[in-house]
């Protein structure tokens, strides 16, 4: 990354506004690929201020491919999540512990840290740079790139020309009025403190809780560095200033923390909000993270949508800079990632409705409903083992439609385990890297094309990699993965070919016997103008 002393650029092939966690999680992507970015915010610092807590496996597993190891910022892996009613005990449980696709389910974290690790990987990157103290006050379009007007501290103006331009400028973006996209959906009318305490160690719970309780629900969770963090739901009258008085506080904590020992981080009074944008693109100008859509606390999940964002959009951006795939591609950002963004909104209201019941009959009535659900075998899978979440997974966008193999889901993320790579153990995903990947299971991919075809595939941004099952070994040529968690081999039949693309999510598939046509259909789809061929 270019220091911030230098003078600022006057052209880039991609301007991201805003270098929140999402916006620098895009840079990472996009530096990854070797695409020319500047990324501007107004302020130079990380905040301190502790304000997403939440991710899952899938936000675990972007951070990796960002280029975050498990070590690169403190983490906590949450076991379980309670739910508690005061009339009748606790009524729903979900089973976070365990890992999916190499990550934990579910883990509690310190935003800040997660900026400064994301930040140090851009460090990495000579075509990223990054400006502080300049403004985004207008923009326009033209059919062959975005001029974006800024204004610097001292208010001077300044213009620069970007192929594309990416707002991820939170939930206020200035980007998103300037494109005209007003969210729709709705604001809770609730109010709710947040507090966040430190010097907690060996006292915080290892777990996450909601105190369903009509009068003042409460979510209740740990945090690394011996944090802790409650919310608490504002009654009527209760306003903000009498709520973030130091004795309310520690008032609304004495059931936990006594006051001697009370050391207050933060403590804010927050709206929550559900709403979405209807479309996260407008011609060259693209929406990303709280800038998009805006998910209630309840499910952990605005961070995480935000990065699923990135992931989809920051692969993309890169093909259509780098001349290997068409700008049509692009189209496809907003019909894969906003339907499960809404999707996840609504499960986000749903939680919310069980943790704020209105009433003491509608809690006894809703807990009591869930308390008996989890005696049904198939409801309480969907309760506990977290099979109500939405899966990240599209069926209108870039992919090549039909029925996969068995094995194989088109639109759904390809599995990632622990595999045997050049005498080393590691993520499948390091493996594949950062290429479209025509990936042979039990079969050597180059062998299933002619050298012209593998050219072709080559300088679209493709490469090969062959899957064998445990105690297999590689031929010659080809990059293996011997599968040492079964979670790969195991899936598609042997001599199954599978197209993967960047993010991870399976583009097309078939038996190595249509290697040729199976390559041709991805290559045309790059090229074409997509809406004309889907």
């Amino acid at each position: 990354m270019t220091n911030n002393k230098e003078a600022l650029p006057r052209t880039t092939d991609v301007l991201v506004i805003g270098y929140g966690p999402v916006g620098a999680a895009l840079c990472a992507l996009l530096g990854r690929y070797g695409v020319t970015t500047l990324v501007v915010d107004k302020v130079a610092e990380v905040l301190l201020a502790p304000r997403a807590i939440a991710l899952d496996n899938e936000a675990l597993r972007i951070l990796q491919m960002a280029g975050l190891g498990e070590d690169a910022f403190e983490r906590i892996a949450i076991p379980e999540v309670k739910m508690h009613c005061p009339y009748l005990g606790q009524f729903g449980r979900a089973n976070t512990s365990g890992t999916l696709d190499g990550h934990p389910k579910l883990v509690t974290f310190y935003q800040p840290d997660l900026e400064r690790a994301l930040r140090r990987q851009l460090a990495a990157y000579p075509d990223v740079t990054f400006r502080d103290g300049y403004e985004l006050v207008d923009l326009e379009q033209s059919d062959t790139g975005v001029t974006a007007h800024l204004k610097d501290r001292d208010g001077h103006h300044h213009e620069i020309s970007a192929c594309y331009l990416v707002g991820a400028d939170g939930a206020s973006s200035t980007v998103r009025g300037l494109i005209g996209q007003d969210f729709q959906g709705e604001t809770y009318p609730e109010d709710w403190l947040i507090v966040d305490a430190k010097a907690r160690e060996g006292k915080a719970i290892d777990h996450v809780e909601f105190l369903c309780d009509t009068r003042r629900p409460t979510p209740h969770m740990p945090a690394p560095g011996g944090r802790e963090r409650w919310e608490f739901m504002l009654q009527p009258g209760e306003t903000h200033e009498d709520m973030e008085r130091p004795e309310k506080v520690a008032e609304l904590l004495a059931p936990w923390v006594a006051p001697e020992d009370l050391v207050v981080e933060r403590k804010a009074v927050y709206r929550f909000h559900a709403r979405c944008c209807a479309s996260f693109q407008q011609g060259r100008v693209f929406l990303a993270g709280d800038a998009a859509h805006i998910t209630p606390p309840f499910v952990g999940q605005g961070l995480v949508a935000g990065l699923r964002d990135v992931a989809n959009l920051g692969w993309k951006l890169a093909w259509v800079v780098n001349g290997q795939a068409a700008p049509a591609l692009l189209d496809s950002y907003d019909r894969e990632r906003r339907p499960h963004a809404k999707k996840m909104i609504g499960l986000a209201k749903l939680m919310g409705s069980l943790v704020m019941p209105r009433s003491r009959f509608k809690a006894i009535t809703v807990h009591g409903a869930m308390r008996l659900g989890r005696l049904v075998p198939p409801l309480r899978r969907q309760l506990e083992e977290l099979e109500i979440k939405p899966p990240n997974r599209f069926r209108q966008g870039f992919l090549i439609k039909g029925r996969g193999r068995k094995g194989v889901t088109r639109g759904a993320t390809l599995a990632q385990g622990l595999v045997r790579h050049d005498g080393h153990i590691l993520p499948s995903d390091d493996v594949l890297g950062d290429h479209l990947t025509l990936i042979g299971f039990g079969v050597d991919p180059r062998e299933c094309l002619d050298d012209a075809s593998q050219t072709r595939w080559q300088a679209h941004g493709g490469a090969f990699l062959q899957v064998g099952l445990r105690g297999q070994h590689p031929g010659a040529g080809t990059a293996f993965a011997e599968d040492l968690s079964d979670c790969l081999a195991n899936g598609p039949s042997r001599g199954t070919l599978v197209v993967c693309r960047p993010d991870r999510v399976i583009l097309h598939d078939g038996p190595a016997r249509h290697a040729e046509r199976i390559a041709e259909e991805c290559l045309s789809a790059l090229r074409a103008d997509l809406q004309r061929s889907r």
